[in-house]
């Protein structure tokens, strides 16, 4: 079975899921400096904490 093409509807709701994971991650930047608490992310295959 072949993929289906990417059309323009698709392209148009992974460009607005893009905006809003960076739009909640800058939310979260801001709630952790506010409570002075690290964030979580995934870098080279580990769950690490970094201060924003």
């Amino acid at each position: 079975m072949k993929p289906k093409k990417a059309t323009k509807e698709t392209q148009a709701f992974a460009r607005s899921v893009g905006r809003a994971l960076r739009r909640a991650a800058k939310a979260a930047r801001k709630t952790a400096r506010m409570h002075n608490t690290p964030i979580y992310i995934w870098k080279d295959g580990k769950v690490v904490a970094i201060k924003p």
